[in-house]
């Protein structure tokens, strides 16, 4: 009970900020939630092995997530002073070798593992509005729900046993024939400036990606030997948690917008 209250609540509070704040004020809360990400991440990180610094890697997250949603800033140079900012920072490090390699690739990991997809998020609201920013949501709620059927009816052959051994091909296959359909009809009144075929090719990557992203996140937590990310959404896990799926998703509807035509 306490999961499903925990859930609805979310997600009434999500599809709130999404339809009423502008683009700028949706901006602030994602910076938020790339903070309290960030602490998920450090903590996950740190368990493993890696030592970030912190407060330069969140610096650095922060700006990238800042900056994305704004066209005409240059996302290369945007990513090119955080990773300065956090090299500067890490070579100031007492540790050698091996370990300080790790640190490095897990502070420069931040900015794009967090920041980049945040800020991808505002950047669909402030390109398309809100009926983007929850499309987007709703095609990754819609993949993971027919992958999770599809799954327990006829999975059999786990997709990766070693990063999540609940998830099957068969649920895989689901969620690419159900989620591009449902993409394709929802986004012709949502998004209807689109053809069909384009909402179907943006379906499908979305698919990957969010199946990528739901591994990804699996195997820093088995990594780490931890179950959840954080404990802060009771029956939920952590912000990383509810997540996982739209990091990876979010910047391929992202570019389907700006680059596919």
């Amino acid at each position: 009970m306490t999961r499903v209250i925990s859930g609805v609540l979310m997600g009434a509070a999500a599809l709130a900020l999404i339809w009423f704040l502008s683009s700028i004020a949706l901006l602030l809360v994602a910076l938020i939630v790339a903070a309290m990400a960030c602490h998920e991440y450090d903590r996950i990180v740190a368990t493993i092995g890696a030592r970030v610094p912190s407060r330069t890697t969140l610096a650095a997250t922060l700006l990238v997530c800042a900056m994305v949603p704004f066209q005409w800033v240059d996302l290369e140079s945007v990513l090119a002073a955080a990773q300065l900012l956090i090299a500067i920072n890490v070579l100031a490090s007492d540790r050698v070798g091996p370990p300080l390699l790790a640190d490095t690739a897990a502070a420069v990991l931040a900015p794009v593992y967090i920041g980049v997809p945040l800020g991808c998020l505002v950047g669909i609201h402030a390109m398309v509005g809100r009926e983007g920013v929850l499309l987007l949501i709703a095609t990754v709620a819609v993949s993971d729900t027919a992958q999770y059927y599809t799954g327990r009816t006829f999975g059999r052959t786990p997709l990766a046993p070693l990063r999540s051994p609940k998830k099957t091909r068969e649920g895989a296959v689901g969620g690419f024939v159900i989620a591009p359909l449902f993409l394709a009809v929802a986004g012709s009144y949502w998004l209807p400036n689109f053809p069909w075929y384009w909402h179907a090719g943006a379906g499908l990557g979305i698919v990957i990606a969010g199946i990528i992203g739901d591994l990804f996140e699996s195997m820093l937590k088995r990594a780490a030997d931890m179950k959840d990310s954080g404990a802060l959404i009771p029956g939920h896990g952590g912000v990383l948690d509810r997540i996982d799926a739209l990091l990876f998703a979010a910047p391929v509807f992202y570019f389907f917008l700006r680059n596919v035509q």
